[in-house]
């Protein structure tokens, strides 16, 4: 069976964070010291409670008061006095959205899109926080060598799981592109074939031409051999 990567195999699980009560200047050489876009904020237990990222300090710097008067000629209305966030807690996103180290990287990248956030600490089973992932760790997949994803779709899919032999089936893999020919046995085989290796992590797409000996759907006397493209 394959087994799909996992957040806590591409996470970073060494997280700076930062409390609510941590300041702005702080919060900023944070990001700055560690060439990150956003740090997690967590309570006394070290659970998180927000994200800050580098646009959330960029609001509060457009809530200073505007002394070249760029905002009159911007057309863009400054903030009420007193409204410029000076603190994590003011300044964070929340609630935050998190994931869980066992989820597949089909998961968290779903929650990603779904709540429309570039990155997800991570937290385990009592809530605290274990790591974090983005958006680009999750990209790391497709940077799989194509032989590790050609050995994959041969021997734990085809072999392994299928039963179809080298011989029958053959893989080509070029860029995460994979390319399949050769016959199968039954028809039905095809298209499960193609949704396997399309499940394969790094796989950008599944192409190519399968024969196969047996329509289960016509009665025939003999097998015979036809042809079914991929779609």
């Amino acid at each position: 069976m394959t087994k799909h990567r996992t957040v806590s195999d591409l996470m970073t699980h060494s997280v700076h964070r930062v409390h609510a009560d941590t300041p702005f200047k702080e919060i900023a050489k944070t990001l700055a010291d560690h060439d990150i876009t956003a740090v997690p904020v967590v309570d006394d237990d070290d659970r998180p409670i927000g994200v800050v990222s580098e646009a959330d300090l960029l609001r509060r710097e457009a809530a200073l008061p505007d002394t070249a008067g760029l905002l009159a000629i911007l057309d863009i209305p400054p903030l009420e006095p007193g409204r410029a966030p000076t603190t994590a807690r003011t300044l964070m996103s929340a609630p935050v959205v998190a994931a869980r180290p066992a989820w597949t990287v089909v998961q968290a990248a779903r929650i990603m899109d779904h709540h429309g956030v570039k990155r997800l600490p991570v937290v385990d089973d009592t809530g605290r926080l274990v790591g974090i992932i983005s958006r680009a760790d999750l990209l790391r997949i497709f940077l799989r060598r194509d032989h590790l994803i050609r050995e994959e779709i041969s021997g734990d899919i085809l072999d392994r799981m299928l039963g179809i032999s080298a011989d029958e089936v053959g893989v080509d893999v070029s860029d995460g592109r994979v390319t399949l020919h050769g016959t199968v046995e039954r028809r039905s085989l095809v298209p499960v074939v193609k949704r396997l290796c399309e499940g394969v992590d790094g796989v950008v797409e599944v192409t190519g031409t399968l024969d196969y000996r047996t329509d289960e759907a016509v009665a025939v006397s003999s097998p015979q051999e036809r042809t079914r493209v991929l779609p």
